[in-house]
């Protein structure tokens, strides 16, 4: 949906100003322009695709890294993927852009390890059968791999790690928890499980016997999310888990249980509109282990630009009265959000869909003559030099 809006103001001591708004909303993404979006996000999240070596230093692992500019160290996310149905060696390499972005921006560096079997790292995958507990800890070994690795670098923070899991990933996170390793700070569980449907297995309790085990020796604090319409592990389910996780666990862990998520809640991290529900959690669980939580900068095709966060909704010094208008109806915007303006009195605002910064740079710069720089994301304001004043006098 998109609204055009013509404002005029009257300030003391100016006859007029003006200022053309663009409101735009939508869902655009994750589709038809998958490609190019993901184009975009690699150069804009320094991507490197790179082969590490298992733990047992036989085969390699496809692995997927994102670094802010510098050298660091950085605190380190390891993301962990789930299982699509069908061959895993056809599954595509995990990017995880959502996740992964909102950590980058924040000063992570992310680690996306492909297990193996998966994609083009090397090995098979192993059929799990009825013992999951078992599966867990089989593919923990390829985290282990990771975090190996990451102590290996000198870009890296080597005693402020996070691991993350979805899906299957969130059960090989939770099983690798349960060997407390040192540097890992705080664990992150997006519907954490393996479906097994379809066997003969009777795989729920399955599920909840290898969460009550890993539950026994784990102390690293973690968050879990899981949604009222998963399609793979329903609510019940995920109480059983978590409760048997619980009954003997010895550090602090948090069930948030959200209601109706999209289509399927399964895919909470994969999509943009899903960030409002796990990041405060997740941000509280960071806060409280000692690492950063402070978005430092938005990654954008054009580099990172530093940005300082949104105090109360106050708007920020020096905005006319006009401007005040625009944004006080941006911060009733939906997240993902996004403002882009310039000089010759325009402002775009853009809401929803993975390429919502794009799209308000490029609608910005379609209708304005002079050029066009981001100035609000989400709950930021956007630190630019080279922007003057967007109200003056007419």
């Amino acid at each position: 949906m998109r609204q055009a809006i013509r404002k005029t103001c009257k300030l003391p001591g100016i006859i007029s100003c003006w200022l053309a708004v663009v409101v735009i909303t939508g869902t655009a993404l994750w589709s038809g322009r998958a490609q190019a979006q993901e184009a975009i996000w690699g150069k804009a999240m320094h991507e490197q695709v790179i082969m590490i070596p298992n733990l047992g230093d036989t085969l390699q692992l496809e692995t997927t890294i994102f670094k802010p500019s510098g050298n660091g160290p950085f605190p380190v996310v390891i993301i962990n993927h789930g299982k699509a149905r069908g061959n895993p060696a056809w599954q595509p390499r995990d990017r995880s852009p959502v996740v992964a972005r909102e950590f980058l921006e924040r000063g992570y560096a992310v680690v996306l390890p492909m297990r193996q079997g998966f994609s083009h790292s090397g090995g098979v995958y192993s059929v799990p059968g009825c013992n999951l507990e078992y599966d867990g800890k089989y593919e923990a070994d390829d985290i282990q791999a990771a975090v190996n690795f990451v102590q290996q670098q000198p870009w890296a923070d080597h005693d402020r790690i996070v691991v993350i899991g979805q899906s299957h990933g969130g059960l090989s996170t939770m099983a690798f928890g349960a060997r407390n390793p040192a540097h890992v700070k705080a664990l992150v569980n997006f519907a954490g499980g393996l479906n097994e449907e379809g066997t003969s297995c009777r795989w729920q309790d399955a599920l909840v016997q290898a969460f009550e085990s890993y539950g026994k020796t784990t102390t690293i604090p973690s968050v879990w999310f899981y949604g009222a319409n998963d399609s793979l592990f329903d609510p019940e389910l995920a109480r059983r888990m978590f409760e048997a996780y619980t009954k003997s666990h010895r550090a602090d862990v948090r069930l948030v249980a959200f209601g109706p998520f999209g289509k399927d809640a399964h895919q909470l991290g994969g999509s943009v509109a899903g960030i409002p529900i796990w990041w405060p959690p997740t941000e509280a669980l960071l806060q409280k282990v000692g690492l950063p939580t402070r978005r430092l900068f938005v990654a954008t095709d054009e580099g990172e630009l530093p940005v300082t966060e949104i105090v109360d909704g106050q708007p920020p010094a020096g905005l006319s009265p006009a401007e005040q208008d625009a944004y006080a109806a941006f911060l009733k915007l939906h997240m993902p959000r996004a403002v882009a303006r310039s000089p010759a009195h325009v402002w775009v605002s853009v809401s929803g869909g993975a390429d919502f910064i794009e799209r308000a740079l490029k609608s910005c710069r379609e209708r304005s003559p002079q050029s066009c720089s981001l100035y609000l994301v989400n709950q930021s304001v956007v630190q630019s030099t080279n922007l003057a004043p967007v109200i003056g006098s007419r």
